[in-house]
């Protein structure tokens, strides 16, 4: 398989694995909805995605079912705050913390893929065996991003290419050609688990449907019976209602179905022979026998899923920030993302978007589950605070709690709520590796779940028994979980603190500060991993 390579490669492969664990700090202020905590389910955080999604893994790790991004382009343009080619101040800092002296070297597609690659290998942590991620992006990297995910993600889950037609118009000041469109690539965690759903079938589709002959079968259109794959059957003549013989399917032709087929699709009226019965017979298709929908394809147009100028009349409708339009040179419509959720989400999904900006993500989850009775959960992160606190929480504030658009008409609220955070300044462990003395058992309850199974943790935090997992029971002894009646606040396993833990017959870890049972925790089946040490992922 070809790969690919850059200057900084070997300093971001496994830069994800040195990258610390931070806590995300609820900020109440400007968090939406009565349901603000963890259980709310929609979530906004304000941070570097990279620190962010290290942050989210403890909680979200193998439980999303769709991943849409829309990184920076790449393109070179520097005139907006926003930036899209990977110079900005945090990236320039983030190159330098991590690729050395010879970041100062790298070209704009060095930095792209240096940035790219870390972010792209925690996002993969977080899918589901079946989801999908969707990026967008264009021309200047597309080539690129194909390799990059297909050494993260693996050849054999590349999924396909969306072709996205941005925009209505062709742009006159062009060039050379007038670029039309955008790119959406589709990888799946897992292609032989991941399954598109069928769009629902549009008006046009349904209206090639009719029954102007009152088959009580229903609506119906007609395809041909004829096809060039030899078929051993399909050569026989068939005589037509008005009596004229038809010797064959033609020349290099077979009849799709056998001759007893076609005799007994005839009887059921079935074949249809044309308004005077003279004609080349076709095949009734019904629409009761077809699918309940329409398998996705891979030109999507501005019609069906909007354009860049419906995209920016949302966004300006929605948020207040003067400058939004110099922000976002190309937002994305809530209709194109509601395509991505039909195709790649349940009812019950986790939609994550690491590149949030205006937060049409977040948006068109709110609208799908309105459409059809979804109870689909977003997750965003977006790096700039004015941008996090402005434009994504407050784009997602008006869906929920309704606005007044331009027209000065009401536009009512989608419902629903979100939580706010922020990362917390220091991580988890301090410089010595110790536990932070701030951090709760619910916090630290999450970390261990993660570093013990891979997953994230989805249980209730009020018992020392965190969960089941594969056949054994994972306890946490921290931070008073046993209301100090026992040694060290029950943060020691000892004799007496074991037999007041919640009961399990088979193997146990047991994560605490220290270990006083001796050869009892051999004979109780329990494997014994110290806090802090024992942490590391």
């Amino acid at each position: 398989m070809p790969t690919l390579n850059w200057i900084g490669k070997e300093a971001v492969v496994k830069h994800h694995k040195e990258v610390p664990f931070r806590l995300l700090e609820p900020v109440p202020e400007l968090s939406c909805g009565p349901a603000q905590g963890k259980d709310s389910g929609n979530l906004i955080v304000q941070g570097d995605n990279l620190h962010a999604l290290k942050a989210l893994l403890p909680r979200y790790a193998g439980q999303v079912k769709c991943i849409y991004i829309d990184p920076p382009y790449n393109t070179g343009n520097e005139g907006w705050v926003y930036n899209d080619n990977v110079n900005s101040p945090e990236i320039r800092r983030w190159l330098g913390e991590v690729v050395g002296k010879e970041g100062e070297t790298l070209d704009r597609h060095d930095r792209w893929l240096s940035m790219m690659y870390p972010r792209l290998v925690l996002l993969k942590q977080f899918l589901r065996e079946d989801g999908a991620i969707f990026v967008s992006i264009d021309d200047n990297e597309v080539a690129t991003l194909r390799l990059l995910m297909d050494e993260i993600f693996g050849v054999k889950n590349f999924v396909a290419t969306v072709l996205w037609q941005k925009i209505f118009s062709p742009k006159n000041s062009a060039r050379h050609l007038s670029e039309d469109h955008d790119y959406v690539v589709v990888y799946a965690s897992n292609a032989d688990k991941w399954k598109p759903n069928l769009l629902p079938r549009g008006d046009d589709a349904k209206a090639r449907y009719k029954n102007d002959d009152n088959d009580p079968r229903g609506p119906w259109t007609s395809g041909d019976l004829q096809a060039r794959n030899y078929y051993s059957e399909g050569t026989y003549p068939v005589t037509c209602p008005s009596g004229r013989v038809i010797p064959g399917p033609g020349k290099g032709m077979y009849w799709r179905v056998s001759k007893a087929n076609f005799d007994r699709l005839n009887q059921e009226g079935r074949i249809r022979w044309g308004e005077s019965g003279n004609n080349m017979p076709r095949l009734k298709r019904y629409l009761s026998d077809v699918k309940d929908g329409v398998v996705p394809q891979t030109m999507w147009f501005y019609k069906d899923v909007g354009h860049t100028q419906e995209a920016k009349k949302e966004l300006l409708e929605l948020v207040d920030f003067d400058t939004s339009d110099d922000v976002f040179i190309t937002p994305k419509p809530t209709r194109l993302i509601q395509r991505i959720l039909q195709i790649a989400t349940d009812k019950d999904s986790i939609v994550l978007d690491s590149f949030a900006g205006s937060g049409t993500t977040g948006h068109a989850v709110l609208k799908q589950n309105i459409e059809d009775g979804g109870n689909r959960r977003f997750i965003q992160v977006e790096m700039i605070p004015e941008v996090a606190s402005a434009i994504t929480a407050g784009r997602a504030k008006r869906a929920i709690t309704g606005y007044i658009n331009a027209k000065g008409q009401t536009v009512e609220g989608l419902g629903g709520s979100f939580q706010f955070c922020r990362l917390s300044a220091e991580p988890l462990f301090t410089a010595k590796g110790q536990i932070r003395s701030d951090v709760t058992f619910a916090q630290l309850a999450e970390f261990v779940w993660f570093a013990e199974t891979g997953t994230g943790f989805t249980g209730t935090t009020d018992s020392p028994l965190l969960g089941i997992h594969e056949g054994r029971a994972i306890y946490l002894l921290y931070n008073g979980i046993l209301k100090d009646k026992s040694v060290g606040g029950g943060n020691v396993l000892t004799g007496p603190v074991f037999d007041v833990l919640p009961k399990f017959a088979g193997p146990k870890v047991i994560y605490a500060a220290a270990n006083r049972m001796g050869a009892r925790a051999a004979r109780e089946g329990i494997t014994f991993k110290q806090t802090p040490y024992a942490l590391e992922v």
